[in-house]
Order: structure tokens, then sequence, then C-alpha cells
């Protein structure tokens, strides 16, 4: 049986606690799926991607990597995912996952102008989102978790933008037919959240945001947890 094929482009946060797992659990957990139901490559350890038609889907995480540098193991899975989506394998990238289809693709990434965004954010569902078959089960506003100092900062040719904020203009993408990228994190938990910002406190406050009010924002996203559990059902219906 085909499974969820996690590729996985860095680990959590240095200091978060050892209780709390990893991006993989994370994302199986979002989905509804044991790990054993998904197969992950850590690609930045230098491990092979299988051949896209053994995969139900795939989903790729996040990293604290920069698609800018294009390390040897990002251009790899990026010209892997030109076969995936060309063998139309159902792909979703979340932030470095999203940015790098968008790189994979033509698009431009590189550093935010307004540098970093950080915390639980209100997300504004775009027109286009209504008529898309993963996004249109969202309202027209929902709070998700945000991580990033890269963007898209350009679309690739084709691409319609699904969700944005002040921030963000391209916070969540339909690059292809069952190919969408989130710049924001549905697998993301508030104690996840509360982690990271703890975390990189210190730079945060260097960087002038006010740490007190981001940590009182952060709340639950089941919003925007939901579309990891209804791209793995888009998935099962594309190999029925």
């Amino acid at each position: 049986m085909k499974k969820l094929l996690i590729i996985k482009t860095g680990r959590a946060i240095k200091g978060i606690p050892a209780g709390l797992l990893d991006f993989e659990h994370w994302t199986a957990r979002a989905a509804g799926l044991s790990l054993d139901q998904c197969h992950t490559v850590t690609v930045i350890d230098g491990e092979h991607l299988p051949e896209p038609a053994q995969c139900s889907g795939v989903v790729i995480t996040g990293s604290a990597a920069m698609v800018s540098d294009r390390h040897a193991w990002s251009e790899y899975s990026a010209q892997w995912l030109l076969q995936a989506i060309s063998a139309k394998v159902p792909v979703l990238g979340i932030c470095y996952g999203h940015q790098l289809l968008a790189h994979a693709l033509g698009g431009v990434v590189d550093y935010h102008p307004r540098g970093r965004e950080m915390g639980t954010k209100v997300i504004h569902r775009a027109p286009a989102a209504q008529s898309d078959e993963l996004f249109h089960i969202l309202p027209e506003r929902f709070p998700a978790h945000v991580t990033h100092m890269q963007s898209v900062l350009r679309l690739p040719p084709g691409a319609q933008v699904l969700a944005w904020n002040s921030f963000e203009a391209h916070h969540a993408v339909r690059f292809a037919p069952r190919v969408w990228g989130v710049q924001f994190h549905p697998e993301f938990t508030a104690e996840a959240m509360s982690h990271y910002l703890q975390i990189r406190g210190d730079a945060l406050q260097q960087e002038g945001m006010d740490l007190a009010a981001l940590h009182d924002e952060v709340a639950d996203t089941a919003e925007a947890e939901q579309l990891l559990r209804r791209f793995v059902a888009l998935s099962a219906a594309s190999n029925s």
C-alpha cells in the first residue's frame, strides 16, 4: 500500500522539549496518521527519495535552512519534486517546503524585505480559495502559526494565491493541480509555537518585537490544522 511521503528538510528548533518530538511526528499527528503510516525521508542527512509513483502524496516540512543557499540536498529535492508533479502525485509544501516548490517551478525565494514573521497570526482566505478543493474548507479569516524569514517573493508561472495577510502576500499558493504550498505551519501546536517564541526571544526583542504580546497571541489553530487531514483524503482519492 502506498504511504504518505514526508520529506524532512529540517528539525525542530534546538532547545525544544524532547517530548515534543520532531516535524515528522507533528505532520503525521495533524494528518490523522500514525508515523508507521508515513514514509519519512530525511534529505538533510543525504537520504534518497523513492520513485514518486510509490507515494500516495507528499508533504515537505519546514527547515531552519534557507532555500536561497541552494544546498545540494535542497536542489536534489527540488528536481525530485518536479518529477512528482509530472507524475501527478499530490504535494503539499510547508514553510521551507512551500518555498522549495516555488523555487523548483521558477519562482523567486529570498529574505522578506520586512524581516521575520513569527507567532500566531490571522490569515485571510483569498477569493480563489473558495473553489479550491483543499482550501475551500477554511473560513475567510483563520489563525495559523508562522515562523519564517524568507518568502516566495515572486510566484512561478501559473501559480494562484489562496491565502495572505498584511505581512505575507503568499501565505498559501496552488502551484498546479493538487500541488499546494503554505508559508504557515498547520502542523504546529500552540505548545510548539510558545516554545519557538521563548527560544527565539532574544532575537525577537532585538528586532523590536513585543515578546509578551506575541506570547499572548498564541492560540489553537484547528482551522489551519485540518488542511493536513484534507490533503491526506485528497491524496487517497487520487490513488483510488
